[in-house]
């Protein structure tokens, strides 16, 4: 598509819109996310005790049925179009998200997790696919990262509200799903009126310049090669490790600090939160660099990764709150927020043109299996041993792992 073609088809800086659009999405995501695992003492108030295990499963079940819907909805946004497939996984995550309020019982909430997750797995592929698509090329990381910054104001929201809210104000922790899906029936509104769909673009193409885009559109893809090339495997699998690090601080560091390290209150949701304090200057700054430096991409994310491994390792051994603080602002600087846009950029520079959306919904799928794994498993570990710490150096020997993977795979990759 010409630059002509585009400036007949968008309104002007529509790539600016596309970039809110999506912060505004990762934002109300991650409200959700990272709302519940505050509360888990509260939530067992209403359904009953429940094992480590079980409560962990809550997160797991959200992460099942969001992993499951990667590949498919990355198809179905290379087939159909973004907005197609948005709006209606949104509409079955407003759902589950609701149905959570209303449980008394851990299956009900396993339910409504699973369907939050279905829904919410046709985000990814759609919103980075337009962010590749509308967004200049020299403006890539740095608009990649803001979309990407969603998810840390989101995770503060979500994590300090709930915990202000509820352990604080004392309100029932129902009113949290409440919240979170009157934000997800906003946001698809929003979709709705503000997001341009194929089918004007398809048409507005063929007035103007009298070509067929599916033609053109076959023609690219019969041309590319596999989805699951070495390099991009060894790029998946990084991510892997990555997220399942991430997920397992998201998940169980609340509960960490409550029960083995004394924190109480507010204080939890704080120093968890500090993660995403410095996760939004530290993406901004880093995917500048890629976008100033395209051929250090590779140097950028091994370098992040390598800072990430020794953070997580060292979080173990800190003694009180200042210095476990201090190591989650190091570790939101230089982690998963950070390494996040360059990974994307890079993996879209190597992805085939007509299948971009596809890579990244497999590149996601790889991520979030371990955000399955991650909670259950760090559950069944604080069950066997009693400590949540061996779930965290579990956690940094996978990223390190993930790591090496990516160096020796990825030697001879070049990327334009």
């Amino acid at each position: 598509m010409t630059e002509e073609t585009q400036k007949s088809i968008y309104p002007p800086n529509y790539w600016k819109r596309i970039v809110f659009t999506f912060f505004m999405g990762w934002l109300v995501i991650w409200i959700y996310r990272s709302m519940l695992s505050p509360v888990y003492d509260e939530i067992q108030l209403t359904i009953g005790p429940q094992s480590n295990t079980a409560m962990g499963s809550i997160a797991s079940m959200y992460f099942f049925g969001y992993t499951a819907m990667q590949i498919p909805s990355g198809f179905l946004v290379d087939k159909f179009g973004q907005k197609k497939v948005l709006i209606p996984g949104f509409i079955v995550f407003a759902i589950g998200v609701a149905s959570i309020g209303f449980a008394t019982n851990i299956t009900m909430i396993y339910i409504g997790s699973v369907l939050a997750g279905l829904g919410c797995g046709c985000y990814y592929g759609s919103a980075f696919s337009l962010t590749t698509q509308h967004v200049p090329q020299d403006k890539k990381g740095v608009g990649t990262a803001i979309v990407n910054s969603g998810s840390a104001v989101g995770m503060i929201i979500g994590m300090i509200g709930s915990s202000f809210l509820v352990k604080s104000l004392g309100m029932p922790w129902q009113v949290l799903p409440v919240i979170s899906a009157s934000l997800i029936v906003l946001l698809i509104i929003w979709f709705a009126t503000k997001l341009i769909s194929p089918k004007a673009e398809e048409a507005t193409l063929k007035t103007e310049t009298g070509s067929n885009i599916q033609e053109e559109i076959k023609e690219v893809q019969a041309s590319k090669g596999s989805l699951f090339r070495p390099e991009l495997l060894t790029v998946y699998l990084l991510y892997f490790t990555t997220c399942y690090a991430y997920y397992l601080i998201v998940t169980w560091l609340p509960d960490f600090l409550a029960s083995e390290r004394g924190i109480e209150g507010t204080m939890i949701g704080f120093i968890t939160s500090m993660i995403a304090v410095t996760a939004i200057p530290g993406a901004l700054y880093f995917s500048r660099k890629s976008d100033q430096r395209r051929d250090s991409k590779k140097q950028i994310i091994i370098f992040l990764s390598l800072v990430s491994f020794v953070l997580i390792a060292l979080s173990m051994f800190a003694p009180g709150e200042i210095s476990l603080s201090i190591i989650l602002l190091l570790y939101g600087f230089f982690g998963k927020m950070a390494v996040d846009p360059v990974l994307i950029s890079y993996l879209s520079d190597m992805a085939d043109e007509g299948k971009v959306a596809s890579t990244l919904g497999i590149f996601n799928f790889f991520g979030m299996a371990s955000s399955v794994v991650a909670p259950a498993l760090t559950g069944y570990i604080m069950d066997k041993t009693g400590s949540g710490e061996w779930g965290f150096y579990i956690g940094a020997f996978f990223l390190i792992l993930g790591t090496v993977v990516f160096y020796l795979g990825n030697r001879k990759t070049t990327t334009a």
